[in-house]
C-alpha cells in the first residue's frame, strides 16, 4: 500500500531558486525509503512539502489517499518527523522530553512511557534518562530520534538521523529504523552518507539541484552500473599514477584515494596494474570490492555536475 505519493512536485523559491523540479517519488508502508543527495540538492525543502510546511507550486502530495497541500492538518496528524537540527529540550530531562511528544500525538500516558523507556533504553541512555543538563549534540540527536519514535505517524520522517552519533548507538539507530517500518510504517530517510543507508534502505532517490537523477532498490541501481566491481586505491602523494589500463574507469580522485569501476573479464589486468603501481610506490595499498551504493551515487552526481 502506498502511503506517501508525491507526484509532479515543483518549488521555486522568491529568489528564483528551483529547489525542487518536477518530483515523483512513493513510499510503500513497511518500507524505507531513501533521500540521498548532496548540501542544496532540495531533499529538505520536498520533506517541507510533504509536512505541509511549505506549499508546492505545482504537484500533488498525498498521504494514505488524503491531499495534503489542501488539508494541511493531515500531515500533521499522519506523519512524525526528526528534524535535522537537534529539538529543543531545555529545562527538560530526555524521559520528560520523549514523553511530552507521545502525549502531544495522542498516546496513552502509562503506553508512552513504557515506549519511551524502551527506546532510551535501546540506544543506552537508561543512565542519563531522568537527568535535566544541558545535553551534548549526540544525546539531543538521540532524545530527537526517540521522540520521533515513541507514538510514530504512519508516515516517519527522519533528516540525517545519525548526525553527531557514535558508532555503536548508530547501529542501533539502524535496527530501531527498520523495526518503525517493519510494524507498518513508510519511513522517509534523508541522508548524504550513502555507506550508513545502504545498510537500512529498501528503495532510494537520488537527488541533484532539485530533481530525481535515479530511483530503484539499491541492487536495480548497482547493477545499472554494469561495472560490478571497485578497486580502491590509495595513491602516494608526490609520485605520478602511472596510467590505468583503457578498462580500469577511474571514477574520482578525493586526495589520496582513487576510485575506479573494472569488469569481471577486467580483473587480471586491473590488479596486475594496481600491484605494479604498489611496486612503484605509487600506491600504497588497494582494494578490489564489489561495487556499493556510494558508488551509484557518486556516478549520478559526477554526471550530473558535467557541463553540458
Amino acid at each position: 500500500m502506498t502511503l506517501l505519493d508525491v507526484q509532479h512536485v515543483t518549488k521555486t523559491y522568491r529568489n528564483g531558486v528551483r529547489a525542487n523540479d518536477d518530483v515523483s517519488v512513493a513510499v510503500e508502508a513497511g518500507e524505507v525509503f531513501g533521500l540521498l543527495g548532496p548540501n542544496g540538492a532540495g531533499k529538505t525543502t520536498l520533506v517541507s512539502q510533504v509536512l505541509a510546511l511549505a506549499m508546492p507550486d505545482a504537484g500533488s502530495i498525498r498521504i494514505a489517499g488524503e491531499d495534503v497541500v489542501r488539508r494541511p492538518d493531515v500531515a500533521r496528524r499522519m506523519c512524525s518527523y526528526q528534524p535535522q537540527a537537534a529539538a529543543p529540550v531545555d529545562g527538560l530531562s530526555p524521559l520528560e522530553a520523549v514523553e511530552l511528544i507521545g502525549r502531544i500525538r495522542g498516546g496513552n500516558p502509562s503506553d508512552v512511557r513504557t515506549r519511551a523507556r524502551a527506546l532510551l533504553d535501546a540506544l543506552d541512555l537508561a543512565d542519563v534518562a531522568d537527568r535535566v543538563a544541558p545535553m551534548s549534540g549526540g544525546m539531543a540527536r538521540l532524545t530527537g530520534f526517540c521522540m520521533a519514535a515513541v507514538v510514530p505517524g504512519r508516515v516517519v520522517v527522519r533528516d540525517e538521523p545519525t548526525n553527531d552519533v557514535d558508532p555503536l548507538r548508530r547501529r542501533v539507530l539502524w535496527t530501531l529504523v527498520r523495526r518503525l517500518a517493519d510494524d507498518g510504517a513508510a519511513v522517509v530517510l534523508v541522508t548524504h552518507n550513502v555507506l550508513e543507508a545502504e545498510r537500512c534502505v529498501d528503495r532510494l532517490a537520488i537527488v541533484a539541484d532539485g530533481r530525481v537523477l535515479a530511483q530503484g532498490p539499491p541492487a536495480e541501481l548497482k547493477a545499472a552500473l554494469q561495472a560490478p566491481l571497485r578497486l580502491e586505491c590509495t595513491v602516494e602523494p608526490g609520485i605520478p599514477t602511472p596510467r590505468p589500463p583503457e578498462h580500469v574507469a577511474v571514477t574520482g580522485t578525493v586526495g589520496r584515494r582513487l576510485v575506479a569501476h573494472v569488469h569481471e573479464q577486467d580483473i587480471a589486468s586491473a590488479i596486475a596494474w594496481a600491484q605494479q603501481a604498489q611496486e612503484s610506490g605509487a600506491v600504497t595499498e588497494f582494494a578490489l570490492t564489489p561495487a556499493s551504493l556510494e558508488d551509484v551515487y557518486a556516478s549520478w552526481v559526477s554526471r550530473e555536475e558535467q557541463p553540458a
